[in-house]
């Protein structure tokens, strides 16, 4: 088994792990890994090289791409596309980001940057790739997260419906509550990536061509290490996951929730998914490696559509630059 696996996000927490699980199980295959400053000065890009050099044999890149900007997703599509590597076997899509200390940004492309960082941009990378992948298939991996779910959990409060109208979803309401709409946006953003999902593989196994292509979307578990607890968050989360998350993982995980976990033990379920060692041959949605049910909302086939419609209109994907076209229109 060979191929080439791309992976966004590729030195955050769950990426460098999931880099490393990669070149260590897997060296057969050629690995993109994209970040959005490939720059040496970056200490998140320097620790994705030291990845590297532990596996001198490894056939891997690092990419720089912007998800934030549509120009550099596409460029980089076009290079994979006209380059010499070997044909897809995965697109792992763990890029994401929030704000939990500001309002809504917008990106250069008009968007909120968590709807364009954690969905948009890779609705672009997908579409621009899928006639990438070989004859024999693969896997398209989505991440999802508790947060996606609209009833109340340990996590966020009831979000509303998908409004009517998708635009209102870049252009977010504003109020005192930095950190709750910073949530609500990054959910805003897993809630469409999750139901994209669907009608993705709808129209993949539809497609002689792509019907052995799978998608699935992954609820990794609530990572007591992730970075992103250091990252756009107030003071108190900083002290939270400094001396209650990461000390107190394993009882957490042990008498609270068992989905409670590191990024290491996430992106050994991502990369298994991704290789079709885990679930082969199988879509939908999981908690981990179990097969779970999301949210309601995204089973609605009517809500599927325009999702899946919008999504591809964000994403500057036309019948001229992919080869999956035809279930957009």
């Amino acid at each position: 088994m060979t191929g080439s696996i791309v992976l966004t996000g590729a030195n955050g927490s769950v990426g460098l792990h999931a880099a490393d699980r990669l070149l260590k199980q897997y060296p057969q295959f050629t690995v993109l890994f994209t970040v959005r400053n490939a720059a040496e000065t970056d200490v998140n890009t320097r620790n994705l090289q030291g990845v590297i050099k532990r596996y001198p044999q490894a056939k891997a890149s690092i990419h720089q791409v912007d998800l934030a900007n549509l120009s550099s997703v596409h460029e980089f599509a076009d290079k994979v596309a006209t380059g010499s590597y070997p044909p897809l076997k995965a697109i792992i899509c763990s890029a994401a980001y929030w704000n939990l200390v500001g309002d809504t940004e917008l990106t250069v492309d008009g968007f909120d940057k968590s709807m364009q960082v954690g969905h948009i941009a890779h609705v672009a990378l997908v579409m621009r790739l899928i006639d990438r992948f070989g004859s024999d298939g693969g896997r398209i991996v989505l991440f999802s997260s508790i947060g996606h779910y609209r009833k109340p959990n340990n996590i966020t409060s009831l979000l509303p419906d998908l409004p009517e109208d998708l635009n209102k979803l870049n252009h977010p309401p504003i109020d005192e509550d930095k950190q709750g709409r910073g949530f609500q946006r990054y959910s805003n953003g897993k809630l469409m990536a999750t139901t994209w999902m669907y009608p993705l593989n709808h129209y993949l196994e539809q497609n002689p061509r792509f019907k052995n292509i799978t998608a699935v979307a992954i609820n990794p578990g609530g990572l007591g290490d992730s970075r992103c607890f250091t990252t756009n968050t107030p003071l108190s989360v900083k002290l939270i996951q400094t001396l209650v998350l990461k000390p107190f993982m394993s009882a957490i995980n042990w008498l609270a929730d068992p989905t409670f976990r590191s990024s290491a033990d996430a992106a050994v379920d991502v990369v298994e998914l991704a290789v079709n060692k885990a679930h082969p041959g199988e879509r939908g949605y999981f908690t981990l490696l179990t097969r779970d049910e999301s949210d309601p909302i995204t089973m609605n086939e009517a809500i599927q559509q325009r999702v899946w419609k919008k999504s591809l209109e964000w994403a500057k994907i036309t019948k001229d630059n992919t080869a999956l076209w035809e279930a957009g229109e």
